[in-house]
């Protein structure tokens, strides 16, 4: 029982996202968070032998090097008896245990069925909300997840698995395509055409299909652009990827300003001074929180932790895409996906440093099994 729960891990960490975001299940999706992080803060305590084995790793190096620096600050610029401070921390280290024990212990099953599986747990939540709420175009769409961008994040990144993992594709995977496609764009977010377009560039290159595929994309754009939908194309073309984001990119950098060394502290991520916000503006939803990753981070940690972890982040991301540079589909391509799309996501989404967001955990599980994946290689020649 404990090897299964060491071996699968990230898939119930994952599958709770989904009940996270969903209104009905959140209270359930919590409760469940909340049982796993106790679960896995026991088996540590009664076998800390088997996590030293695969914490030390030397695939996994980063996550313990980042797991110091949240300590390590906590101490130096946050304050110990914090207590919102001190459950980041530890659902953080337990998100970077959960991690590499799963990959270690079922390696072979990350590489393979886990991506198609994913893929199949959403297509069952995008098949649930078009039963539900079958009008797709009568708003942003969202299905049954409480947030378009949300629902986006999913579809996006089923389409981008789907679109690199064969070379060769069913009937069954062209028609997934097709409604992934088409709930993305339902949802409004402006980010899935990012999404979707490296998705295309990964699979493809700069090739005469992708330039085909790019002519008949803006025939389309055009078209839709003169209909009264609301859907990501229509929402880019008349507000641009970041309209409603540089004001909010203004307070996050005001925040940031407030205490630029020290930061503001580890419970604070996400997080704008809205006192430094005005009335009309405040009570208008316009200013959310920072909607950019790493402005959050600086705002978080400071200037001082926050480059050290920026420079963990994008020499390990730069490491594992290097390596794995040549491969067009297949599990290598798939993971080094959703780190560049992650990367640039974070310019206008607050990812990375979320404890139970699905992008962000895709994000730090990629860079694990890819960096775990150039190891086992490294060790077999």
């Amino acid at each position: 029982m404990i090897k299964w729960i060491y071996q699968n891990g990230i898939v119930l960490y994952l599958v709770n996202t989904f009940l996270l975001s969903i209104h009905l299940t959140f209270n359930f999706g919590y409760n469940i968070f909340l049982i796993i992080m106790v679960l896995y803060t026991i088996l540590l305590l009664i076998n800390p032998q088997q996590f030293k084995l695969v914490i030390l790793h030397r695939a996994f190096h980063f996550l313990l090097i980042l797991t110091g620096l949240n300590i390590l600050y906590l101490i130096v610029f946050d304050n110990i008896s914090n207590l919102e401070s001190l459950k980041y921390l530890s659902a953080r280290t337990i998100q970077f245990t959960i991690i590499p024990l799963s990959i270690f212990y079922n390696y072979e099953y990350y590489k393979d069925k886990f991506l198609t599986h994913l893929v199949f747990i959403i297509f069952g939540i995008v098949l649930l909300g078009i039963f539900l709420d079958p009008f797709l175009l009568s708003g942003r769409y969202d299905g049954i997840i409480w947030n378009p961008n949300a629902l986006a994040s999913f579809t996006v990144i089923a389409f981008g698995i789907l679109l690199l993992k064969n070379k060769e594709k069913s009937n069954l995977d062209y028609i997934l395509l097709i409604v992934f496609l088409i709930v993305s764009l339902a949802t409004g977010s402006r980010g899935v055409l990012v999404g979707i377009s490296l998705a295309y560039v990964f699979r493809y290159g700069f090739s005469f299909r992708n330039v085909l595929y790019a002519v008949l994309s803006i025939m389309i754009y055009l078209l839709l652009l003169n209909l009264n939908f609301d859907t990501s194309l229509n929402r880019i073309g008349s507000q641009s990827l970041f309209n409603d984001r540089t004001i909010q990119y203004y307070y996050a950098i005001e925040t940031f300003l407030q205490k630029p060394i020290s930061g503001w502290g580890l419970s604070k991520y996400s997080f704008l001074n809205m006192d430094l916000v005005p009335y009309h503006l405040l009570h208008s939803g316009a200013i959310i929180s920072a909607h950019n990753a790493y402005l959050a981070i600086i705002v978080q940690y400071g200037l001082i932790f926050s480059s050290f972890l920026f420079y963990i982040i994008f020499s390990k991301g730069y490491e594992v895409l290097y390596y794995f540079r040549k491969p067009k589909v297949g599990y290598p391509v798939i993971y080094s996906y959703l780190i560049i799309y992650t990367l640039i996501a974070s310019i206008y989404e607050n990812l990375i440093t979320g404890i139970n967001e699905f992008h962000t955990i895709l994000f730090w599980f990629s860079l694990a099994i890819l960096s775990y994946s150039k190891s086992e290689s490294l060790n077999a020649d």
